[in-house]
């Protein structure tokens, strides 16, 4: 069963996907239901990874499939299929994790709650705890939430500056120079 994520070569993989996309426009159930066996896994292992949450994480590979299934027209087949799915999944989790309502907690509940916590540590989080402690810690913390973002995309992530794009909503160039930016003034804070 094949995996491929954005960025991964192009072992032919895409254009079976492209197939298959183009299936789920003529509404063939079937070939939604492979792109889902295709890609579902890796869609919940990043998603997991930002979210720390196996239920968010699924309730979002579900939508992002239903998704999928009643917009595939909205592919223009200008990037991998893989990158395409992505961007649809993070917007999922996204709304999954806005749509979430903190829950109060008794204070006799919040001790015992935080000592025995075993929620898994987001990629991010883990990414920003490690970096609190050198140098880059507070070179990333001090940039914008559009310049973390870009970097996000595109060195965590592994998008294209097109993908990135398309997954922000912002122009390809925004992109591109928010990434210089972002660059730049990480190599300044790091001087």
């Amino acid at each position: 069963m094949p995996t491929s994520t954005p960025g991964s070569a192009d072992d032919g993989s895409d254009a079976e996907d492209r197939a298959l996309v183009a299936r789920i426009i003529r509404a063939d159930r079937f070939a939604l239901e492979q792109l889902y066996r295709r890609h579902a896994a890796w869609i919940t292992a990043r998603l997991e990874n930002r979210c720390g949450d196996p239920d968010l994480a699924d309730i979002a590979v579900q939508d992002t499939f239903i998704a999928v299934w009643k917009s595939a027209k909205g592919y223009r087949g200008d990037g991998q299929v893989a990158a395409w799915l992505w961007g649809i999944a993070i917007r999922r989790l996204i709304d999954q994790l806005r749509r979430r309502r903190p829950t109060p907690m008794a204070a006799e509940d919040l001790h015992h709650h935080a000592r025995s916590r075993t929620r898994p540590v987001s990629f991010e989080d883990d990414l920003t705890r490690r970096a609190a402690h050198s140098e880059l810690g507070p070179a990333f913390a001090s940039l914008s939430p559009d310049l973390r973002a870009v970097l996000v995309a595109t060195a965590i992530d592994g998008l294209t500056t097109k993908e990135a794009a398309r997954l922000l909503g912002v122009p390809q160039g925004t992109v591109k120079t928010r990434l210089m930016r972002a660059r730049t003034q990480l190599q300044e804070a790091l001087k």
